[in-house]
């Protein structure tokens, strides 16, 4: 088993090079070598976002392109889609700094946008991307993950509850959708059954975030479904509820979870 290397120290120059010689074989005018310097001499001592973000500032500098070009161009560089639920962040890493120049530059540029998000998020993920799209465009965004939350593709799936999260990890808190987390819960209902565990435990996730805000509006909606036997996963209730049982604050309707 090799060493275990940061995260953060796989956005460097090395990267660098091997973006580069995968855009060049779409557009042979980038310019590698002002790319890879620009990167090289800006990475060092940068954390992780920083880092991701400096890669994607300098294609954005050296493509010199509108972002329908250079979003085409990128899209090509992606790799094969990732069929399995792991890899994310050890697999397709390389892929973040495409995602992070959707979520800079592509806001004036919907559908564009969501098309590439789309790619991406399956060899990747759009779950940061996504975000200012959600505050910028908030019922057009709502209606397109409408539309995901029925993909067959796990990790399109995952996206609509974790691009949606409002306290996710590595980014900024969000409010409620519609200024009413029951829409986050409307949104998740879909997904209260899903066969994959990767979604599975992003619901679960989102629904403690919510915990966090009102737990007794997921109180109501949880035995709304119950009421109405909507198809839920007890594992994704449990998870979900997992801070409210650590506090000691479960209803005794839902005592059944502790055990």
């Amino acid at each position: 088993m090799g060493k275990y290397v940061p995260l953060k120290f796989l956005f460097n120059e090395e990267l660098a090079e091997k973006i580069a010689d995968s855009i060049c074989k779409h557009d042979p005018c980038f310019s590698k070598s002002i790319f890879v310097d620009s990167v090289a001499c800006k990475v060092e001592n940068l954390e992780l976002k920083q880092r991701i973000e400096v890669i994607a500032d300098e294609l954005h500098n050296a493509l010199q392109k509108d972002f329908n070009a250079a979003i085409h161009i990128l899209l090509k560089t992606l790799g094969p889609e990732n069929t399995t639920e792991v890899g994310t962040f050890t697999n397709g890493y390389m892929y973040m700094p495409v995602a992070k120049y959707v979520e800079k530059y592509g806001l004036n540029d919907f559908k564009i946008s969501f098309n590439a998000m789309y790619e991406i998020t399956k060899r990747n993920t759009a779950e940061y991307a996504i975000r200012p799209f959600l505050e910028t465009y908030h019922e057009d965004t709502l209606n397109i993950l409408q539309q995901w939350i029925h993909d067959e593709n796990s990790h399109i799936r995952r996206l609509v509850s974790e691009g949606t999260r409002p306290r996710l990890p590595w980014a900024k808190k969000i409010g409620a959708l519609k200024g009413d987390f029951k829409y986050n819960l409307q949104l998740l209902e879909p997904l209260m059954n899903d066969p994959s565990k990767y979604v599975q435990k992003s619901v679960a996730n989102h629904i403690n975030d919510i915990t966090k805000e009102d737990k007794e509006l997921v109180f109501q909606w949880l035995q709304q479904l119950r009421d109405k036997q909507h198809p839920i996963n007890l594992w994704i209730i449990k998870h979900g509820l997992r801070t409210v049982i650590k506090n000691g604050s479960l209803p005794k309707d839902f005592c059944f979870l502790v055990y």
